[in-house]
């Protein structure tokens, strides 16, 4: 078989899983984005940690570095730039207000308005996560080709960012009864200009990674305890 398969990849592997599970659960039925937010989640455990484990490998090819970088990438175009659009079309699916918004609208404008216009920020959304993710994959392997280790910045704001950022907009809905789906779309499009803007976020040490898992974590528990158990 073509590819690779030793402990490196797995969790890149096991993330890759989850997003396309996500997927499905999202656009599901009615829509279950609450439930599809889970697998983003660990989706980010899993990127939080397949760099390291990878690099515990000693005297890994050219060829094995190569692939990791681009499955790496590729995963997360899937787990952090399509699941996250998933969920905000399930949003959108289940939402009174814009149900309400569309059904009072002339018929023309009810289906550009329910099929495009609506969807728009989150197809930009997308584009944005695979021109971030691209940009990495050109600059990193420039890098790699000059200096060895771990780069120390990003240009950019990471799109593994989106693990932390979506489930937090989602949680809003604890403390407000209004209705989270136009703050989820402004969310994703200020979140996609942010992928592409030229400023540097320092890559995170153990702690800020740690500090990071224990946020989602507790994001994770909150969805949990709200749309499991107490509903």
């Amino acid at each position: 078989m073509i590819g690779f398969y030793d402990y490196t990849v797995i969790l890149t592997y096991f993330s890759l899983l989850s997003a396309v599970t996500g997927i499905v659960v999202s656009l599901s039925g009615v829509g279950h984005p609450y439930y599809g937010c889970f697998f983003l989640l660990f989706c980010g455990f899993c990127d939080a940690f397949d760099g390291k484990v990878a690099r515990t490998k000693k005297g890994r090819t050219r060829q094995e570095m190569d692939f990791g970088i681009q499955i790496d990438s590729l995963s997360d175009l899937v787990a952090f730039g399509v699941l996250p659009a998933c969920i905000g079309t399930a949003l959108i699916r289940v939402s009174p207000f814009l149900t309400g918004l569309i059904e009072g609208l002339p018929v023309p404008w009810k289906v550009a308005s329910g099929r495009f216009l609506l969807h728009a920020g989150l197809v930009l959304y997308v584009l944005a996560a695979m021109i971030r993710l691209a940009y990495y994959n050109v600059t990193e392997q420039e890098r790699q080709e000059k200096e060895s280790g771990v780069r120390e910045h990003y240009l950019g704001l990471p799109v593994t960012a989106a693990a932390l950022i979506f489930p937090l907009v989602l949680l809003l809905q604890y403390i407000t009864r209004t209705d989270i789906t136009l703050a989820y779309l402004g969310v994703a499009l200020l979140t996609a200009v942010l992928f592409i803007s030229p400023f540097r976020v320092r890559k995170p040490g153990m702690r800020g990674v740690m500090t990071m898992v224990a946020v989602g974590a507790l994001e994770f528990l909150l969805i949990l305890l709200w749309k499991v158990i107490l509903r």
